[in-house]
């Protein structure tokens, strides 16, 4: 496990972000940091750093610090984050705050706590932003259109860690019923084109609004039983 850590850390950008496959320039989508993909690498260097019993003043401490500086400069002035590789047609900039935002919040909720503290402003920016902008049927989608599953189903996920605020915890039980009800009536299953590739290429990966679901119900059953 140790070896690809290490190799996460050769990955990551002069910026602290880390690329799709490559280091590289930014010059190209592949070489560029991404946000979400940043927080995929700092949520697994953290968890892991934890699991080995790592000190946290090491090398990876370093590694997780530059990540986490370059999360922050890239959070938008309303609070959200934008990936790299997702989007939303139904959007006119096609553009997907919301896969950003839920997989920074994922990542900033597994945070140690003094991390996490650090960030705060950030993280209360980025609930506020997703509290507000959530659709009138429930779910999360782009700019008031129909919901997604993937886009809720993430966003459920995410705050979930964050429930122990009284105005989270109203939106994320409502917006548990809202999944439940999608699971219930077989809907959860329709995949939504929010993959976004070269040159606007959009596709849907019939795995996706599953995969997230189940993610999220887990999550849901954990925060029940602790």
């Amino acid at each position: 496990m140790t070896e690809g850590i290490t190799w996460l850390q050769t990955l990551q950008n002069r910026d602290g972000g880390f690329p799709t496959f490559c280091r590289g320039w930014g010059k190209m989508p592949f070489d560029r940091s991404s946000t979400d993909l940043t927080a995929h690498a700092v949520r697994a260097i953290s968890r892991w750093s934890s699991l080995l019993g790592c000190p946290f003043d090491g090398i990876w401490s370093k590694t997780i610090r530059r990540g986490l500086a370059y999360l922050a400069d890239e959070q938008r002035p309303d609070g959200s984050w934008l990936p790299l590789w997702f989007g939303n047609e139904n959007r006119p900039d096609d553009r997907n705050p919301f896969y950003g935002t839920a997989k920074v919040l994922r990542m900033f909720g597994e945070l140690e706590p003094a991390l996490k503290t650090t960030y705060l402003s950030h993280i209360e920016k980025a609930i506020g932003w997703t509290l507000a902008n959530r659709n009138d049927d429930g779910g999360w989608g782009g700019d008031g259109m129909r919901s997604s599953i993937e886009e809720s189903a993430l966003t459920i996920e995410s705050l979930s860690f964050f429930t122990d605020r009284g105005d989270v915890r109203r939106i994320f039980d409502s917006a548990v019923e809202w999944l439940l009800s999608r699971v219930e009536d077989g809907s959860f299953e329709q995949p939504s084109p929010i993959g976004l590739y070269f040159a606007k290429l959009w596709y849907y990966e019939t795995l996706y609004p599953l995969l997230f679901t189940v993610a999220a119900l887990e999550r849901v059953r954990n925060r029940a039983d602790s």
